[in-house]
């Protein structure tokens, strides 16, 4: 089949799984989700609430909550978050009079939104570091070019979900205003690292001047991100959000989809946290049983509910293995795998693991069970 038949075919065997780990945005059929939505929209008094126009209404509730929970002064609503990301830095290269952000060569923009930055907001990036990591305070206090806004993406996803430690963090945004840079955070899935910091959201986001965050990322919604930060600049962020196509008629099933998120999810965020580390402890401990040689769980202690496997297999031998123990067993554990980027080690393939409320029912001698399951169809 093509690989469009071959996706389709994939969510529905995945999304019809008896258990797993996650659900995933893709999982499922229009039916249940709208009806599961609806259904909680009654329940919290918001089924009567007036349709929105142009933002307003339902879209105008969640702009109020979101600026609440990040305790910053306002928040508005965007239906991307590469729509969101490319305002914030145009409106702070305005007030810089720099077009040049700094971050990581592997952040969002560079890897997954096909040059936007240059090709449509005239900006332009420099890369502090090329680590696996975010960069250290030194790498930006010591960056050779000027630029206006550091870019930080928290977690950094295509490194493994990782994030520095408060300290680090803290220091990393000092450099960057000894230099008279912004800094902007990347929060797509800011909202699951309180854990590893440890500390609320408020004090996270204020040590940004912008962050943007992602409604269904972590928190499970249809669609749409909000930038939040000070309030003349977030009025300026919805000027330009009309310029670039993004005053949508109507927005109320994201937004009350987001607002399900923010109170169903969000506060399972951390328990999600600490039982990922109990699921790669497992996946790390039945791989040494089975004698996989080399193998990896990255990070070793994930810092947020999510995290890398890597094994020495052909992508497409591992992918096909976990979509057969779904279709056999009804597990649903591993999903699809993929070869890593340009410079990544020949020979070897990596997948996420992500835990959400499906995942908390599974103990470790569960996840090693499914693991062994899986490797005996790699290896048969």
């Amino acid at each position: 089949m093509d690989e469009e038949a071959a996706r389709l075919h994939r969510a529905k065997v995945w999304g019809g799984a008896e258990r797993r780990l996650w659900n995933a945005p893709v999982d499922g059929t229009a039916g249940p989700r709208l009806r599961e939505l609806a259904a909680w929209a009654e329940a919290t008094g918001r089924g009567e609430a007036p349709l929105d126009m142009y933002g307003n209404g339902l879209v105008e509730e969640l702009e109020r909550r979101v600026a609440e929970e990040l305790g910053l002064p306002a928040a508005v609503f965007f239906p991307t978050g590469t729509m969101a990301q490319q305002v914030a830095l145009r409106c702070w290269a305005g007030r810089t009079g720099s077009p040049v952000v700094a971050l990581h060569p592997i952040a969002h923009p560079e890897v997954h939104e096909n040059g936007a930055f240059g090709a449509v907001s005239g900006l332009r990036t420099v890369h502090p570091t090329d680590a696996p990591r975010l960069p250290t305070a030194e790498e930006v206090r010591d960056h050779p070019e000027p630029f206006g806004t550091l870019m930080l993406e928290l977690p950094l996803r295509d490194a493994g979900f990782v994030l520095p430690s408060w300290e680090e963090l803290t220091e990393v945004v000092e450099a960057a205003r000894e230099r008279d840079a912004v800094v902007h955070f990347d929060g797509a899935r800011l909202w699951e690292t309180t854990t590893r910091f440890g500390r609320g959201l408020p004090e996270i986001a204020g040590l940004a001047d912008s962050v943007y965050v992602s409604f269904y990322k972590s928190l499970g919604g249809m669609s749409g991100a909000a930038l939040a930060g000070p309030e003349e600049v977030m009025e300026e962020a919805r000027t330009w959000r009309h310029r670039y196509g993004g005053a949508v008629f109507q927005q109320y099933p994201a937004a009350l989809s987001a607002l399900r998120g923010l109170d169903v999810e969000l506060p399972r965020l951390p328990s999600y946290v600490a039982h990922a580390r109990v699921v790669a402890d497992a996946v790390r401990e039945a791989f040494a049983e089975a004698g996989t040689g080399w193998s990896r769980v990255h990070p070793e202690t994930p810092h947020t509910h999510q995290f890398q496997v890597w094994l020495p297999y052909d992508p497409d031998v591992l992918t096909a293995a976990a979509l057969a123990q779904t279709e056999d067993t009804g597990v649903a554990f591993f999903r699809r795998w993929a070869a890593p980027g340009a410079g990544g080690p020949p020979g070897v393939a990596l997948t996420e693991l992500t835990v959400t409320g499906p995942g908390l029912e599974w103990t470790a001698e569960d996840v090693k069970e499914a693991v062994r399951d899986f490797l005996a169809r790699v290896e048969g």
